[in-house]
């Protein structure tokens, strides 16, 4: 059977791409460096230069080490990649959404290194091992503590262990001061919102981890098994943090409905002004380094709001 013209530009891109495999010797290493990733043992023997990302964390990784990535799935919107990261990076190519990312794109950009997520990509995890070597980790469903081991995995593969600890170490510096301005123990929750949903990220989703890095107490959100939940306002009444931060993916949003509703107004966080509404794509899509440290300024600025947190 005839392969279709979208199968057959597919099968010629990952040809033209495998056949760039092994012409490495420029940067071949005098030892081979091997990780652990999210399907076992993972090894190369050069330092590559030419890496496509597929989520917006290992961009943030790779702009931590001033590394710059020729390619990201970046939702074709490259606003949605972190100011800060956008700030070092140098322009790049987009490879389609992170859900779905269009391996031709990825192909025929040559990389030399492809860095997917578990979550969204072990489907195609064959298919992206023909075009590049590809290291696989956990990004989408991560914790905060995943996604400074990712960072320091992905400092090993690219060359740039040194470089990537002493951001670390920097890292939990900036996140220590932040804490510093932070009080022990508030009740603190984040959700996004939608036009007709909100979803609470517990304790164990990455936004969950920040917070309690920052020395700050994460609500009670019954038992979890995922890193958010869907709630209603009697349900978020039940939870009732001290403080609620909101991430408002559209406008209006069902907060925003809910707002006009009585028993919003006995919401404890509500009735005492102690809701923040921050930026949903930094607080729930982008993750990683970089994105922690904005997220810590931002909770700086609620506890302080008169208080400008420096930039980092």
């Amino acid at each position: 059977m005839a392969l279709t013209c979208a199968s057959t530009l597919l099968f010629s891109a990952l040809s033209q791409a495998a056949s760039s495999h092994g012409s490495h010797s420029a940067n071949t290493l005098d030892k081979p460096i091997t990780v652990q990733d999210s399907k076992g043992t993972f090894t190369i023997d050069y330092r590559p230069k030419r890496i496509v990302v597929l989520e917006f964390s290992f961009a943030d990784a790779l702009a931590s080490v001033g590394v710059s990535p020729i390619g990201i799935a970046d939702d074709k919107d490259p606003s949605r990649v972190l100011p800060a990261v956008r700030k070092i990076i140098k322009p790049w190519t987009s490879v389609g959404t992170r859900s779905q990312p269009s391996l031709e794109t990825i192909a025929a950009l040559k990389p030399d290194l492809i860095i997917a997520d578990i979550s969204r990509h072990e489907g195609v995890y064959a298919d992206l091992q023909k075009i590049a070597p590809t290291l696989i980790l956990p990004s989408r469903r991560e914790t905060y503590q995943d996604s400074l081991k990712a960072a320091a995995i992905i400092g090993k593969v690219i060359g740039k262990n040194k470089e990537m600890q002493a951001r670390l170490a920097k890292h939990q510096k900036i996140m220590a001061a932040y804490a510093k301005q932070l009080p022990k123990g508030v009740v603190v929750q984040f959700g996004v919102a939608r036009d007709d949903t909100l979803f609470l990220h517990t304790a164990d989703s990455y936004a969950g981890g920040v917070i309690r890095a920052l020395g700050l107490a994460n609500a009670h959100t019954g038992k979890n098994d995922s890193a958010s939940r869907q709630t209603s306002l009697e349900q978020l009444l039940s939870i009732n943090p001290d403080y609620l931060i909101i991430g408002n993916y559209t406008h209006p949003s069902i907060v925003d409905k809910w707002e006009k509703e009585p028993l919003w107004s006995v919401l404890k966080a509500a009735r005492e002004h102690h809701i923040l509404y921050v930026n949903p794509n930094v607080w729930s899509r982008c993750r990683g380094i970089m994105a922690a440290e904005r997220m810590g300024q931002d909770l700086v600025n609620l506890f302080h709001p008169n208080q400008i947190a420096p930039q980092q």
